[in-house]
């Protein structure tokens, strides 16, 4: 052996063997020691709702046709398909980046899925139309129902905040737009201003809603709501005949006026409001504290009693006079409930006063003068214009009288 150590031959000859054994031991490099082909299970599953997004141009154009979410079916090794469905990490996706203004077909595409894995996308292909973006500026008109204020109640002019919108989408959409309305929907009766926060919603001409987006997207909507009032006289009716040898001379309620609300069909035909004394029952000087009695339609009057003090004379103590009449001359008219922002001035009678004729004992007739009556025409609810109204009288409630005159003519101006 030692010989052929020492033999150089046999030297270069083990050297080449050993050579050849290294080499054939390193990785060939097409070829993995590992890859080994082993037929795997191949499996078929479609995963419904799956989302789509979408590449285009967001600042100038607006795509429709486009489904939020697709039903993809995929193949392939069974591993592999649990995997992607359990992760979903790949996309469905369509590509509008140069696409052109108008309709037309586009195909879904998959990424980052698996190269072992076959992808279908149901449906393959879809129509989209594609538009020009634009942005508008809207004026936002607010709506409410009528039937939603309180009877004996008014609306006035909704304010609403802010009072323009501007509303982005399709040139087409937009081109649509008829009505931007915020609206009010209350669960009850409104006696009050209120205000409330309302989305804004965008209509067509036949009120189908418009795919647009609205900035702000809600508004604050005021409704100023006031009560519908006025001021009426409180007038005094007998009721019921006195007591034998018990005369009533006079029957005045500490408050003259009483103001009340109902809807305004109702409040122009009313005149007055009443107290109703039964005479049958009264002996003495008294003051009664009595309800004010109010028309069908009122819903509400105040002060709802009034003081009544009643003065009687007893036949002992009545005096037998003899009934006069006399004239009380230029008592002033009064004009009652005029708006601020407008000036009233009496046609007829053109001097603003009237003559009323008075008939009772001389005694009290000596001292009746223009002080003794509260004369008014009471203008409330009326515009500018010419107008014929009642002339109201209130005087003495033992003396009977008449004024001359039953109504005036007068004409209203706007001081604006």
């Amino acid at each position: 052996m030692d010989k052929l150590m020492d033999n150089p031959w046999f030297i270069k000859v083990l050297a080449l063997v050993l050579a050849i054994l290294l080499y054939s031991s390193i990785p060939h490099p097409g070829k993995k020691l590992t890859d080994v082909y082993v037929p795997g299970e191949e499996k078929t599953e479609t995963i419904a709702d799956f989302p789509v997004k979408a590449y285009y141009d967001t600042e100038n154009l607006v795509v429709s046709g486009i489904p939020d979410t697709v039903d993809i079916q995929l193949k392939g090794p069974i591993t592999h398909i649990q995997t992607a469905k359990a992760l979903r990490n790949f996309e469905v996706y369509v590509d509008l980046r140069d696409a052109q203004i108008g309709r037309q077909k586009v195909k879904f595409q998959v990424r980052d899925l698996s190269d072992k894995i076959k992808a279908t996308v149901k449906p393959e292909f879809i129509y989209v139309t594609v538009q020009e973006k634009v942005t508008r500026e809207f004026k936002v008109d607010a709506e409410f129902s009528r039937s939603q204020i309180a009877d004996g109640y008014t609306a006035g002019q909704p304010i609403v905040e802010p009072n323009n919108v501007k509303i982005t989408g399709a040139k087409s959409l937009v081109d649509r737009i008829s009505y931007v309305k915020a609206t009010i929907e209350e669960g009850q009766k409104l006696n009050e201003t209120i205000s409330r926060n309302a989305e804004i919603q965008v209509l067509d001409k036949n009120l189908n809603k418009l795919a647009v987006t609205v900035e702000p997207a809600t508004v604050k909507v005021t409704i100023p709501i006031k009560e519908n009032s006025k001021k009426v006289p409180i007038s005094v009716v007998q009721k019921g005949t006195p007591q034998e040898g018990v005369t009533i001379d006079k029957i005045e309620p500490e408050t003259r006026e009483a103001v009340i609300s109902a809807n305004d069909d109702v409040l122009k035909n009313i005149d007055s409001v009443r107290v109703e004394v039964d005479v049958s029952k009264i002996t003495d000087n008294t003051t009664l504290n009595l309800p004010v009695i109010i028309s069908n339609g009122v819903i509400k009057v105040s002060p709802q009693m009034v003081k009544v003090k009643v003065t009687v004379s007893k036949a002992e103590e009545t005096t037998v006079t003899q009934a006069e009449e006399t004239t009380v001359t230029k008592v002033p008219i009064k004009l009652r409930g005029l708006a601020d922002n407008y000036d009233a001035e009496m046609d007829d009678p053109n001097n603003q006063m009237i003559n009323i004729l008075v008939n009772g004992p001389s005694a009290a007739l000596k001292s009746i003068g223009p002080k003794d009556f509260d004369v008014f025409v009471d203008l409330s609810n009326l515009d500018e214009g010419s107008h014929e109204v009642n002339i109201h009288v209130e005087g003495p409630s033992d003396l009977d009288w008449k004024p001359e005159q039953s109504s005036a003519k007068i004409t209203i101006k706007n001081n604006a």
